[in-house]
């Protein structure tokens, strides 16, 4: 029973990551510039600073694109130095935002994005297998906004965020002679997001933005075990081998400032620095309706798992070229961290300090603008040890991004 805990304990830090990793795609114009955010050109502005709207030149703009996401990971056992390596589909984030101006200093928009969500998929049979065979991961956010401009010069926005998660989980129990499923379709929370935008002159954009934890709700969710019914009644599960959950996930908060600055009439100079508070998962807590596979003297049905996350903090630099009116070149940088140390290294969520070189285009037609991206990561090997999992070896990644976007702007 004690390895039944263990591995099912890892679906705290499953559904942490169904609703709060963070992945850096809902702008194709900013993922080209290392997916900073002081660019106030159309709607997809919305996502990273709801006061930004205020300063689109245009009454009404509309935004939209999507990304393909090629990753792959790759882990050595130190003692059989036996490799696996993942087989994952390409996750395809998708955004889409419109923004209005119904009066000179009022400003209305609505942003959806797709920022948490992939599908990591080990195999039936690999070393990891009790904590992780394939995980599917889905979220959407939903933030309707407003922004008043305070002056030509200045903005203040505000956003309230729906979000909805998705989990499909796989994992093996060899213990109990099978596997075991962890779905969840309907988990739900919401925040909020504040900020401020400022162009102090024609030629800079400078940003503040915050984003508020979002307290994830799963109240509903389903394990599904699928092992000998014999031992149905020893874990209080149902005729068909099922069992309920209950959860409260708190998704961190994120801090960003950032600021683009025009060189020349023609060259663009961006950066951004994040500031995620993830060091906000001390613990998390997951209630089954009846299976005793808890760690809590008083109620065994309670398991409480320990996280060791940290805050974390990145840095972006991008910058763009105008070599015509209707095409510009676009490239950036940034080097994104990991929140969590080698020594808890956990394969279903596998995270790396990387560097990431980004470029695109973007080409201008009228009111109708077309932007192209394309990213590569550089991820930093990982040697682990974790002995909560007991869970050791080497694991390394390469991932790829690419994006297209329109936008459309009408004065």
């Amino acid at each position: 029973m004690r390895k039944l805990i263990v591995s099912v304990s890892l679906l705290a830090g499953v559904m942490v990551y169904a609703g709060g990793f963070r992945v850096s795609l809902q702008g194709v114009k900013q993922l080209a510039m290392a997916h900073t955010s002081a660019h106030a050109e159309d709607a997809s502005v919305a996502f990273f600073n709801p006061a930004g709207i205020s300063f689109i030149p245009a009454k009404l703009s509309v935004a939209a694109g999507g990304f393909g996401a090629l990753s792959t990971v790759t882990y050595q056992n130190p003692s059989t130095l036996q490799s696996y390596e993942t087989d994952n589909p390409i996750g395809t984030p998708i955004y889409a935002a419109i923004a209005y101006k119904p009066v000179e200093n009022v400003s209305v928009g609505l942003s959806v994005t797709t920022p948490f969500g992939s599908t990591v998929d080990w195999g039936e049979d690999w070393a990891g297998k009790e904590l992780v065979q394939k995980m599917a991961l889905k979220s959407f956010f939903i933030q309707p906004m407003v922004s008043v401009k305070l002056a030509p010069w200045a903005s203040v926005g505000a956003s309230y965020i729906y979000a909805k998660g998705e989990v499909d989980w796989d994992k093996a129990v060899t213990q109990l002679g099978g596997s075991m499923n962890i779905n969840d379709s309907k988990a739900k929370g919401s925040g909020f997001g504040l900020g401020f935008y400022f162009q102090p002159d024609e030629n800079w954009d400078v940003s503040l933005a915050y984003r508020s934890p979002v307290r994830m709700k799963a109240d509903n969710g389903t394990a599904t075990f699928k092992i000998s019914s014999a031992l149905y009644p020893r874990l209080g599960l149902s005729a068909s081998g099922t069992d309920k959950f209950k959860a409260t996930l708190p998704l961190v908060d994120e801090w960003t400032v950032g600021a683009a600055v025009n060189v020349t009439p023609k060259w663009k100079l961006a950066a951004d620095f994040n500031y995620t508070g993830w060091s906000q998962y001390n613990k998390l807590t997951l209630d089954f309706a009846n299976a005793p596979v808890g760690n809590q003297p008083n109620d065994p049905t309670v398991l409480v798992t320990p996280k060791n996350f940290h805050d974390t903090r990145t840095i972006r630099l991008g910058t763009e070229y105008k070599f015509t009116d209707m095409i510009a070149g676009r490239a950036g940088w940034y080097y994104d961290e990991s929140p969590y140390e080698d020594k808890y290294f956990i394969p279903e969520t596998p995270s790396f300090d990387a560097h990431v070189a980004t470029a695109g285009l973007g080409l201008n037609f009228g009111a109708l603008g077309v932007d192209l991206a394309g990213a590569v990561s550089f991820p930093k090997a990982r040697t682990f040890n974790n002995d909560y999992y007991n869970f050791r070896g080497q694991a390394k990644a390469k991932t790829y991004y690419f994006g297209l976007g329109l936008n459309y702007n009408l004065k």
